[in-house]
């Protein structure tokens, strides 16, 4: 197994995860999130703050770029939908092209069958219709 921790940046999981969240996600939405959070979710939240974004997503083995093209390919084999939605959202804060979601989802077609990728184009498509064709980053 291999040690993580020399990938970290310094900090607590929770400092560096709200940092890294909001670096990717933007303000507004973890603002929102933290705002609705309630005593059935709050330690919902704080696993994923420490363990998707403290840990996994502060991590600098790979870039945010490369992370979020995995999120985005994941999440759209796995349907699920919403999710999927604000990762394509966020690209445009990891330095992800649209060429690069293309990519991600022409993979998604090959691995996890062609209605998954139809359905995250349709989405992709959504999220980014007032961009530029070339860059998420205008959205």
């Amino acid at each position: 197994m291999s040690d993580r921790s020399h990938n970290r940046k310094p900090g607590s999981r929770i400092d560096q995860g709200m940092a890294t969240r909001r670096a990717v996600l933007g303000d507004a939405h973890v603002d929102k999130a933290s705002r609705s959070a309630t005593g059935i979710d709050q330690d919902f939240q704080t696993l994923i703050v420490e363990g998707a974004w403290g840990t996994v997503w502060s991590d600098n083995t790979i870039t945010r770029r490369e992370r979020s093209m995995l999120t985005i390919a994941l999440l759209a084999a796995l349907g699920h939908q919403e999710e999927l939605a604000m990762h394509l959202r966020a690209s445009r804060n990891t330095g992800t092209s649209l060429e690069d979601i293309r990519e991600a989802l022409l993979h998604v077609a090959i691995y996890a069958g062609v209605p998954a990728a139809n359905t995250a184009f349709k989405i992709a498509k959504t999220v980014f219709e007032d961009s530029d064709p070339d860059s998420p980053s205008n959205t």
